[in-house]
């Protein structure tokens, strides 16, 4: 399959997101790296009594593969999701939620702030929100803003973000602002709300895998060696990360 570019595509249409979900699962080293993140995901995710696990931008995942019951949702409707809605008014009943699972959207929201705020009223105590994130590193940073269509902007005092389309708004660097620049403004701010882990990983198996712009650098056998690897540089991530699994928890 054709590598998806985003220079080439409209990044905001409906139609990028589906042909991204394909090819995601068409690039076999790409499919190995999204079902490490999704792995990881699941070790996090808190007892299923507590609630529904809801993913907030499904649309070019695979989640629902690797875990049935997940409730699939999106900005604009695509075929394969079970739901359209907006992060900054979640439409589910207070306390109603086990999880919420984010993989690449957290940095794609408008206004993080009010999706916290949502997030906290509609999570059980003890449920978690789950992202995995692009994180802020010396390596990151410089890939990003080399090779990367999308805005960073670590410099910027808010949390909102400027832009009309759904996924060209973007700032790569929000995660890292506010969980890591302004942690004590969301700690203040968002007081049922707890940070229980950030791990920075993954410098090069995205990048080796060529992600949705570029062929994959190795065969497909060569990502879970890749991933392997990169398992033993926890010392390093802190250089080197270029994604960060995010999780945060309701007291």
């Amino acid at each position: 399959m054709d590598v998806v570019d985003p220079v080439l595509m409209d990044i905001d249409a409906p139609e990028t997101t589906v042909a991204r979900r394909m090819q995601i699962q068409a690039k076999p080293f790409l499919k190995q790296v999204y079902l490490d993140w999704y792995a990881r995901i699941l070790r996090s995710l808190p007892d299923p009594s507590l609630g529904s696990v809801v993913e907030i931008g499904s649309g070019g995942g695979f989640l629902d593969a690797c875990l049935p019951s997940v409730i699939t949702t999106e900005v604009f409707w695509v075929p394969h999701v079970a739901a359209v809605l907006d992060a900054r008014t979640l439409p589910f009943s207070d306390n109603r939620l086990s999880a919420i699972v984010l993989l690449d959207v957290f940095h794609h929201i408008p206004d993080a702030a009010l999706f916290l705020s949502e997030a906290e009223r509609c999570l059980a105590p003890g449920g978690r929100i789950i992202m995995i994130e692009p994180w802020l590193t010396p390596w990151s940073l410089l890939i990003y803003r080399c090779f990367h269509h999308e805005p960073i902007a670590p410099r910027t005092p808010r949390w909102r973000l400027t832009g009309t389309g759904p996924l060209s708004t973007a700032n790569s660097a929000l995660p890292w602002m506010v969980f890591h620049r302004d942690r004590n403004r969301f700690q203040r701010q968002f007081p049922l709300l707890s940070l229980s882990e950030l791990t920075p990983f993954c410098p090069f198996a995205y990048l080796l895998s060529g992600g949705l712009t570029y062929p994959a650098v190795l065969p497909a056998n060569g990502a879970r060696l890749a991933l392997r690897l990169e398992n033993t540089l926890t010392p390093l991530m802190p250089l080197l990360a270029m994604f960060a699994k995010i999780v945060i928890a309701k007291k």
